[in-house]
């Protein structure tokens, strides 16, 4: 994994995500996409896991289910954004690619 594949996975997961397991990760799937992907679905079921809404009557309320949406969005976010894995990405197939040309007219006008 070079620097540019490892700060995109960095600010799709942030900072304080461990390098080194990301790199694990990487050699494992051979695609940024997929590691974010990877590490995404563990936080989100992690959240289902346990109960999204805890009430202790007259205490306190805590309640998690705006953090499981924000996962999902970022989920969704990261499946659609073109990652800087380079030609080999299979998830971009329907990538567009920009092409330049001149434009030069058929016949010359006096």
């Amino acid at each position: 994994m070079d620097e540019l594949q490892q700060s995109w996975l960095l600010a799709q997961l942030g900072p304080d995500t461990d390098p080194a397991d990301l790199e694990r990760r990487f050699f494992r799937l051979r695609s940024v996409r997929a590691v974010a992907l990877e590490v995404l679905g563990e936080r989100r079921a992690k959240l289902l896991g346990d109960p999204l809404k805890v009430t202790v009557d007259g205490v306190v309320t805590m309640d998690l289910q705006e953090n499981l949406r924000g996962i999902e969005r970022q989920i969704e976010q990261v499946r659609q954004m073109p990652a800087p894995d380079g030609p080999g990405d299979e998830d971009d197939e329907g990538a567009v690619a920009m092409a330049v040309t001149w434009l030069v007219p058929s016949r010359r006008y006096r």
